[in-house]
């Protein structure tokens, strides 16, 4: 039995798809009673199993974990990541969990200098001390991510730090169509995989392609870090750490340029989704 943490999220709910759509047995975690978890309706062979789990309750972890052998662990970004997933790992080992694969993030290392990756380093690290099959996945920027920049794109401008700097971007179905993979191919399970989609592209580009598919000029505005942190801290009502983690994220592009990797490809034989379909097939959002 596969147990996906995280299923209502962007790339826990992709793997749910993804692992449905070849028939294979798991069971979905939510933190919410009752609350249905997308893609677990419609009569699925077999059928999905729904659970609590609160990562801040090692009961409940325990009792979602019983009976299963691997573990999808993604969980949001924030202040209290490394306790919660550590927490969640000790559990797995525990209940009997073999394999686990993580979704981590790239420059996860000691000295990154993003303190979000310096929290999945932190993570990675536990994982690897617990004895368990690991398979960790690191994302570059979620494509679905762009779909916050809808406001600014109604104002004609997309706002970043990154200059002309390169950015890679990743659908998240790729990323649970990789995930799917390494839960379900021994040949997969046990690596690192470093995900990226098939190019890299800059924010001035970006506002060209937004500007070709709404029809509407939309302008690339640079700013610099403080000013970016400023305007995510008091426009976008971001919490001070999120606005911190977007500012050294869109800095880390600049100072180690970025460029695509064929790990997609390579995994899946095919691929991966162009950043090109992704906007068109979320017109309707920028241009509603």
């Amino acid at each position: 039995m596969i147990v996906v943490m995280g299923a209502t999220g962007a790339t826990g709910n992709a793997l749910l798809h993804s692992l449905l759509a070849v028939g294979t047995p798991v069971r979905a975690l939510t933190r919410t009673p009752n609350t249905p978890v997308p893609g677990t309706t419609g009569g699925h062979q077999p059928p999905v199993e729904v659970r609590y789990a609160d990562a801040t309750d090692p009961h409940s972890l325990h009792t979602a974990f019983k009976g299963a052998d691997q573990l999808f662990l993604a969980m949001a970004n924030g202040p209290a990541q490394v306790e919660l997933e550590t927490r969640v790992i000790d559990v797995a080992a525990h209940a009997g969990i073999g394999h686990i694969v993580k979704i981590s993030a790239p420059a996860a290392e000691p000295d990154s200098p993003v303190a979000v990756s310096r929290g999945h380093h932190a993570v990675e690290e536990h994982l690897r001390a617990s004895g368990l099959t690991r398979t960790v996945l690191r994302p570059y920027a979620f494509m679905q991510n762009l779909l916050r920049l809808a406001p600014g794109v109604a104002q004609g401008v997309v706002l970043g730090t990154t200059g002309d700097a390169p950015c890679n971007l990743i659908d998240c179905r790729d990323i649970g169509d990789v995930a799917a993979a390494a839960l379900t191919r021994p040949d997969i399970a046990g690596g690192t995989y470093t995900l990226t989609g098939p190019e890299a592209v800059s924010y001035p580009e970006l506002a060209s392609r937004l500007t070709a598919l709404t029809g509407r000029r939309i302008r690339y505005v640079g700013l610099t870090p403080d000013e970016l942190r400023d305007n995510l801290l008091h426009h976008a009502r971001m919490p001070a750490w999120l606005a911190d983690h977007v500012t050294e994220i869109q800095q880390l592009a600049v100072t180690r340029p970025e460029t695509p990797t064929t790990t997609v490809s390579d995994v899946l034989g095919r691929p991966p989704r162009t950043l090109d379909a992704f906007l068109h097939e979320h017109r309707a959002h920028f241009t509603g």
